[in-house]
This record gives structure tokens, sequence and C-alpha cells, in this order.
């Protein structure tokens, strides 16, 4: 099997290691630009470690074209050399956007996927430091940033293995803050981002590692720490799951769960790991239902089974147990279905017609019909 394996260049985690921020800084850059959540407060303490004086862009709700944009306008006015990212994914994101515009210059819409111009990212970011603060994306260690545009009722990708952050600092204490509604929706993610490369089409043997340690990790950690968000333990997990899962995903491709959560974030002010939970299900009902009726021998249904063996801790688990499990876990975690956040049966079609050409669908076990997008989006209101 011929294969490729991205990863980023260094890799710091465990408990108190973001008490290593301000040694680690000093090596990348003496101009920072801190991009954070929409309360920088609850960082004051990593904040007043950096030294130097800092911007701080705070970063409100999912990244967009244009607070790319005016994220890389604050970064040019302060003269960075280097960006910190403190946050979830959507911080991380957006970070990694500012980092590669600082490095390539122009606007977002020349190098997005999809609805930008697709232009190549020839020229490494700037530094970019990244400080997960919760465990669900993986954002800190994945080649892309996704922006949503409202303008074009979709979210889309910037892609290049030069956005790769320079450092990622993965420390589970700063998870323990999180409240149980972003513990649920990130850990679904997170749980998502492990499963569908370990069923993709672009599978490898490096990814298969990964993704096996993620689902286990998952396994362990998902209920406990929406139970006890004190649980260092769990929390732990929960935040090599989503490590785990961000370098699987960055080089095996995702699936249909992916495909239309992108679609229906841009659709909806749906949280992306809620809109994940919401179709986890669905989907994999959908991928086994096709598989079966495909040529005999399918081995996705094989990492299906696994999969499921691997979640519930039954050694002759089906496919049908894993999807009992995961549907118990949604329902502990309290997650709603989509159509709390206003997506309608009536723009079932429209999101199916667009998930199709997401670049994730690139990596699902099976050609999904538009039909059967559509019943998916039915099923996960």
């Amino acid at each position: 099997m011929a294969f490729e394996f991205t990863t980023t260049g260094r890799i710091m985690a465990g408990a108190g290691r973001a008490a290593e921020l301000p040694e680690v800084l000093a090596g990348l850059g003496s101009r920072v630009l801190v991009c954070t959540g929409a309360d920088p407060v609850r960082h004051s303490g990593l904040l007043a470690g950096l030294g130097s004086p800092a911007a701080v862009f705070p970063v409100a709700g999912e990244p967009t074209v244009e607070l790319a944009r005016a994220g890389t306008a604050a970064a040019r006015e302060h003269g960075a050399d280097v960006v910190v990212a403190i946050g979830g994914g959507s911080v991380i994101d957006l970070g990694k956007a500012v980092a590669m515009l600082l490095g390539n210059g122009g606007d977002p819409l020349d190098y997005l996927e999809v609805i930008g111009a697709g232009q190549k990212i020839t020229r490494p970011s700037v530094p970019l430091l990244a400080v997960p603060t919760t465990a669900g994306t993986g954002a800190e260690v994945t080649a892309n940033a996704v922006l949503a545009s409202p303008a074009h009722g979709v979210k889309a990708s910037l892609r290049s293995p030069l956005m790769i952050p320079r450092v990622a600092l993965v420390d589970p204490g700063l998870t323990v803050s999180c409240p149980p509604p972003v513990t649920a929706a990130s850990g679904l993610d997170a749980l998502t981002q492990c499963l569908e490369p370990f069923v993709s089409v672009r599978a490898n043997p490096l990814t298969d590692g990964l993704a096996r340690e993620g689902l286990r990790r998952a396994a362990a950690g998902l209920r406990a720490a929406y139970a006890d968000g004190r649980d260092l333990g769990a929390r732990s997990d929960m935040a090599m799951c989503s490590l785990l899962g961000g370098m699987a995903l960055a080089n095996a491709k995702l699936g249909a769960v992916h495909g239309l959560a992108g679609v229906i974030g841009g659709t909806a002010d749906v949280p992306h790991g809620v809109a994940c939970a919401a179709l986890l299900t669905p989907v994999i009902e959908a991928n086994v239902k096709a598989l079966r009726s495909g040529p005999p021998g399918q081995p996705a249904l094989d990492r299906y089974t696994e999969a499921a063996r691997l979640l519930t801790g039954q050694p002759a688990a089906t496919i049908e147990d894993g999807l009992a499990w995961i549907r118990e876990t949604v329902t502990q975690l309290a997650v709603p279905g989509l159509a709390a956040f206003g997506v309608r049966p009536e723009q079932a079609d429209e999101i199916a017609a667009k998930a199709a050409k997401s670049s994730s669908m690139q990596g699902n076990p099976i050609a999904l019909s538009d039909s059967d997008l559509r019943a998916i989006v039915l099923r996960a209101l």
C-alpha cells in the first residue's frame, strides 16, 4: 500500500504542559497576536505569562471569511510575527487562517475550496502555536481551517500542510472548565473524527492505529467527562482522542457526517459538534445499508464491526451493538437534533446537493446518492 502521512512539527501533550507556553513561544517570535474566545479573561493566566505585549483578537462563534480578514488586519497592524491560538476548534481555525494569510498574502477567498479560487498555498504560515481548550476538533494538528461564508450559505476549507501549527500544546487541564454541553458536542465530534478515518477509503496503517486508540479513548472518557468535568483521567482520554482524530483525518479524510455538517453549519447556527452528533447514527445506517447491498467482502463493514467492539468493549459486538452504544451516548449527553436550531425539512434537498460536492465526501466508504443524503438529514432533525 502506498500512502503519505503528514503531521505537525511538535506535539506537547499532558496535564500541566500549558505552563510551558512562554518557554515554547520564546523560540517562535517576538510580536504576538493571540486569538482566543469571546472572553479572553478566561485565559488571563496564560496571557499574563506571554511576557512581551501581545495583541488579543477575540473570536466569538465559529470563524467566518470576514473574521479571518479582520484577524489578519489586526495582526498586520500589530506587526505580528507569531500567532498563538488559545481556545476551541473555531479559535484555532481562525488562528491558522490568519497565520497562513500573513505568510502568503491575499484574501481568504483566493484560497478557499469550493466557493473561492482554490489558489494553492505555496509559502509557510507564520509560526502558529495552538493551545486547545476543548477536546473535539483536533484542529491543533490538522492541515486545514474551516471558514463559514454566510453569503454562500456554506463552510469551506483553506487547506495545505503548510498550515499545520508549528507547535500543538495539549493540556487536558484546560478542558476541565468546559460546561457539559460543550463537552458533549466536542467529544462526539472527536469520536466521529476517529471513526470516519477508520472506515475511510483512504485509511492506511498509520491512521488505523491512531483511529483505534482514539476510539478506545472515546469509549473510556466521553461519558465520564460529561458526568464529571473534574475527572482529569476522562479529560485526558478525550484530549488524546481529539488529538489522534486530528492526525487521522488529516491523512485519511473524513466522510458523510462531516460533508453534511459543514453545509448544515453554513445553513443554520448549529454548533459543529452537535451537527456531527445528530448525523452520526443516520450516516452509519445509510453507509452500512449501501455496503450490504453491494458486492460481498466490503472491508468497511469489518471496520464498522471492529469500531463497535472498541466502543462497547465487547469482543463479540456487532455493528448494531455499536449503533446502540452511539444512540445511548447521544441520549445520555442530551444532544438535541438539528430541528432545535432551525433546520427545516424543506432544506434537506439543498443541503444534500451541496454536501455531495464537499471534499469530506471523498473519504466516505461508499458513494451515497442525493436521495440517501436527503434521508440522512431528515432523520437527523
